[in-house]
């Protein structure tokens, strides 16, 4: 049996990859756990993932909290903020297959863009709650 985080990723990975218009925007299918060296922009890359257990003691289930980060060098937000809006049309109220899990329902809770003066990038934040439970 496979960890509900672990196929809750596989199936956005999917979803993500399988649209072709995201995969356009970023120039190729450039979703990574984590970036490769010399990764060209823009890209993106699954951030922190945090699982709750909210069993009771007739229903099992889990709410993950998982962010997916967007990275850009073009001039000004709007990349950052495009491939954000497409990752959240993708996303945002998915009804996606987990196999052993059923997932019950996927939400966008936050979103932000800003400039890293550090790392010279656009970097952009979308951060879901997602609600799992075994299928029966």
């Amino acid at each position: 049996m496979t960890a509900p985080a672990a196929e809750l990723q596989k199936a956005v990975f999917a979803a993500l990859c399988g649209d072709p218009s995201l995969v356009a925007m970023l120039g190729g299918p450039k979703i990574h756990d984590q970036a490769p060296a010399n990764v060209v922009f823009p890209y993106l890359t699954f951030g922190r993932t945090s699982v709750y257990d909210w069993s009771t003691d007739t229903e099992s289930g889990t709410e993950q909290l998982f962010s997916i980060h967007v990275w850009s060098k073009a001039q000004g937000k709007r990349e950052t903020l495009e491939i954000m809006e497409a990752v959240r049309v993708l996303l945002d109220d998915a009804r996606l297959d987990l196999g052993s899990q059923h997932l019950v329902s996927m939400r966008l809770e936050f979103s932000e863009a800003r400039f890293d003066d550090r790392l010279t990038v656009h970097h952009g934040v979308l951060r879901f709650r997602a609600v799992t439970e075994p299928v029966a």
